[in-house]
């Protein structure tokens, strides 16, 4: 074990990081499990920790090295598989302190959260089995490719400039975007006439509460040292959360005259996608700026679009999570700045309109490829699984139909 060049301080709060970063999935289990009706809490809990199981594993297997093994600009080599040549050593082009072992580490639990975000697209729809195998296509021909392009040695968008510092392009974008695409080819929920209210509301505030803790990890965190670029990840991380959830507070209040324990929730988790991708290049006052941003941009997708076109975005990823994303992407080429990091770039507020193009760009390069392979996977699960459960199932719930239990007992 080569130990010259590792930092022990550095090396141990990336695995503290990991850790709150897998802390997220669970916490989005309880988040998105509190929101569907109660006969499909359970089907949406397994689905969460199926993808921990399932994802780690690839992750360790294949995904690693598709993902950052030094290759061509478009996909990750075949060096890494299994792990081998991945030692104690650091990685140069991913952190001169940090163990690569550890870095592996900490982006598995990225890749277990982004495809699990989409579940909340077709909650209470899908069976587990299309699930398992759409989210292990999902994860090969989506989201190591994306993670390569933009953070992987060589990826061509890294090569490019494009920045995204915790994953505003590589999670959120790729999520959001796959969820809308999921929603429109599985279709609506049966004899679903109006989004049902959240069955339980205590369970969506605490799971509100583990992604907000986690997220320190997933953004701090990839500062991957104890340094200022990390401090100032953590303090942007809650400050736009912070007034992410008062500006949507304030947006119901105005618009339904009363505010909600779920617009609260709502907007916080609309603020810190919002700044993922920018928590390490721009200012504190800027992130209070983006997260009032993420709030009005995120409540128009959700209370005007989303009706206005009929989609059923079962709970709101696209509009929360893949909304926030893209305009955290574009808010990075607008709010960037050299003097919050040195290893960025200035955006548009300060002197360099070439990052917003650069921005823009990798967005729409992402946003495009995304679309296409993610229809492409559901249409090829479709025809050789069937995604959709029958109407009957549907009718009883995934929980008995799927999985024969019952999150509740109810007393007569």
């Amino acid at each position: 074990m080569n130990s010259i060049s590792i930092n022990p301080v550095d090396t141990v709060f990336v695995l503290l990081s990991a850790a709150l970063v897998m802390l997220m999935t669970p916490g989005l289990a309880l988040f998105y499990g509190g929101m569907v009706r109660r006969k499909n809490i359970l089907s949406v809990l397994i689905q969460c920790f199926a993808a921990m199981c399932v994802l780690n594993v690839w992750w360790v297997l294949v995904g690693y090295s598709l993902s950052f093994c030094p290759s061509n600009g478009f996909w990750g080599g075949l060096g890494w598989l299994g792990l081998k040549g991945v030692g104690y050593a650091p990685m140069p082009d991913y952190s001169s302190t940090v163990p690569n072992r550890v870095f592996m580490i900490f982006q598995a639990m990225f890749a277990v959260i982004t495809p699990a975000l989409i579940i909340g697209a077709f909650a209470e729809r899908m069976k587990f089995s299309a699930y398992i195998v759409f989210t292990l296509l999902w994860a090969t021909f989506v989201y190591a490719p994306v993670c390569h392009w933009v953070w992987g040695s060589g990826g061509w968008l890294k090569q490019r400039g494009v920045l995204d510092f915790a994953g505003g392009i590589v999670v959120h974008a790729t999520a959001g975007v796959a969820a809308l695409v999921t929603t429109i080819v599985i279709g609506k929920r049966r004899n679903l006439f109006h989004s049902p209210a959240p069955h339980n509301l205590p369970l969506v505030v605490l799971g509100t509460g583990l992604l907000w803790f986690g997220w320190f990890g997933f953004n701090a965190g990839s500062a991957l040292g104890v340094n200022e670029v990390a401090v100032n990840a953590f303090i942007t991380t809650n400050t736009a959360a912070a007034t992410a959830g008062l500006v949507w507070t304030l947006l119901e209040w105005i618009r339904n005259g009363r505010p909600t324990v779920f617009g609260v929730i709502t907007g916080c988790v609309a603020g810190l996608a919002t700044i993922t991708p920018g928590a390490g290049f721009v200012s504190v006052g800027s992130s209070m700026i983006i997260g009032a941003f993420a709030s009005i941009l995120c409540f128009i997708a959700v209370a005007i679009i989303k009706p206005k076109y009929g989609y059923d975005d079962s709970l709101d990823v696209f509009g929360v999570h893949g909304v926030g994303g893209i305009l955290g992407v574009v808010c990075v080429g607008l709010f960037a700045t050299k003097s919050v990091n040195t290893s960025g770039a200035d955006g548009l507020f300060y002197g360099n309109p070439q990052l917003l193009i650069t921005q823009l760009t990798g967005l729409l390069a992402v946003i495009l490829y995304t679309t296409a392979v993610t229809f492409i996977i559901c249409k090829f699960v479709n025809i050789f699984l069937g995604v959709r459960i029958g109407e009957q199932d549907e009718s009883i719930g995934l929980d008995l139909a799927q999985h024969r239990e019952n999150a509740y007992t109810l007393l007569e």
